[in-house]
């Protein structure tokens, strides 16, 4: 960890705890800032804040009074899922008070390289596949980010001998200062979290934060099938480097004659990649081309392609019952991702879908219904779900109470040799507290079957 005293004795705010406000606040605290946090949780539920407390951390909890402001703080590090259009957070903005979140302390303190991932969707598993490339090529890797791992406690432990692999939302990307990856990606950009942002040039603009502070000596990898993508990142100064899977590229990362290229030269054979799904080869490549440039051989890429399944809740194989084979999917919370994963499938899907009401309709989805045998719904777009069905003309269509009714009620409908994915196409705050906490009650849900 770098020794810097650019915090020292200044009043910092951490505004919202969760695994990343309560490293931000420690860290702080240890870099000599004269820390206070305010978490809308009351104190005596409030087990992270009750541990700062007894650290000789000032802590406000139960709600978010605008009389902090008085306080006089110098800088403001926000919980990423804090909005904008909080109270407290527009009166620091009319103070010009700087907010940051914890990617930006987390940057400034690494002694090691960032890759930086982001984009709509397959972040999760395109900075895994680094990671574990990285990994086979005997580098030393640490993987951090919106992925689980807070980022300014990894930094914390990194050398010059590591490359850190961070993912990063666009919540997270708003908040930075002099953050610059040395590889930054963008997967891909779809509209999205549009309650958060209220319009889409602002969410876009903020996934473009990624590369606005990189110079001519880093590397930008960007989806060259989405021009929208080009046009956006056109003012970058570091060097972009494309993939795509619709037509063979020069430069960059593609497909050929079956063959994954980069920059002409044939890695692999497709058909010898465990990972199923064209929305997954969009990711393979962008992980390809990161690890290339950083000189990692074919062979490892090689030997992680060929066994790499997938990440935890992202299209992952859970077990086969009967010679029907579950996937768990929780982490498709839009139409988008749900879409690519079941154009991952060419058997009988039946489909376990539902979740946040944020508004819109699912007629997007339709088109990827096709395959589609039956539907078991839950959560509040279960009507407007089947409503959809309806349209595309799923002829079983069902109603539960909650994901752990609807696995044996989707094994039920089953025959041998369907596919039952569990990929929600919405958020899963109206029932759980978060995407993770769904797919393992699905997970679980799926053992308890006889």
């Amino acid at each position: 960890m770098k020794n810097i005293t650019e915090y020292n004795h200044k009043k910092i705010l951490v505004l919202g705890l969760a695994k990343s406000g309560v490293v931000a606040a420690s860290l702080l605290h240890q870099l000599g800032a004269f820390v206070t946090v305010n978490d809308y949780k009351p104190f005596e539920e409030n087990p992270d804040a009750q541990g700062l407390l007894e650290q000789g951390i000032k802590v406000i909890c139960g709600s978010h009074p605008v009389e902090l402001l008085d306080e006089g703080f110098e800088l403001i590090v926000k919980n990423p899922g804090i909005p904008y259009s909080n109270p407290l957070v527009q009166g620091a903005v009319e103070l010009g008070i700087p907010i940051i979140t914890e990617i930006e302390l987390a940057y400034r303190i690494s002694e090691a390289e960032m890759i930086g991932i982001t984009g709509t969707n397959g972040k999760t598993t395109t900075t895994t596949l680094i990671f574990e490339m990285l990994q086979s090529a005997e580098n030393q890797p640490l993987i951090a980010g919106n992925i689980g791992t807070v980022a300014s406690e990894v930094a914390q432990i990194a050398t010059s001998e590591n490359k850190m692999v961070v993912e990063l939302s666009s919540f997270q990307l708003m908040g930075i200062q002099t953050y610059r990856p040395k590889i930054a990606i963008i997967t891909n950009l779809y509209e999205a979290h549009l309650d958060y942002h209220g319009t889409w040039k602002e969410y876009a603009q903020a996934k473009s934060n990624i590369t606005k502070n990189q110079t001519e000596e880093d590397f930008l990898i960007v989806n060259a099938d989405q021009q929208k993508l080009i046009d956006l990142i056109r003012f970058t100064k570091a060097k972009i480097i494309p993939f795509s899977t619709k037509r063979y590229l020069t430069e960059g990362a593609s497909v050929r004659n079956g063959q994954l290229v980069f920059q002409g030269e044939e890695i692999m054979a497709v058909d010898e990649i465990a990972l199923p799904g064209d929305h997954n080869l969009e990711n393979i490549l962008a992980a390809v081309t990161a690890v290339k440039i950083l000189g990692v051989g074919n062979e490892s890429i090689r030997s992680v392609l060929r066994t790499f399944r997938g990440v935890k809740h992202r299209t992952q194989f859970v077990k086969t019952i009967n010679n029907r084979t579950f996937y768990n999917d929780s982490k498709a919370t839009n139409i988008l991702a749900a879409a690519s994963a079941l154009k991952a499938f060419t058997e009988p899907v039946i489909l376990l879908a539902g979740g946040l009401d944020r508004g819109n309709e699912f007629d997007e989805l339709i088109p990827y219904l096709d395959n589609v045998k039956a539907m078991v719904l839950f959560g509040e777009t279960a009507e407007k779900l089947e409503e959809a069905g309806r349209m595309a003309g799923v002829k079983n269509i069902q109603r539960v109470e909650n994901v752990e009714m609807a696995v044996p009620a989707a094994y039920k409908l089953s025959q041998e040799d369907d596919i039952i994915l569990l990929s929600p196409a919405c958020a899963s705050w109206d029932q759980y507290r978060t995407f993770e906490v769904r797919g393992d009650i699905f997970i679980e849900a799926v053992h308890k079957l006889k």
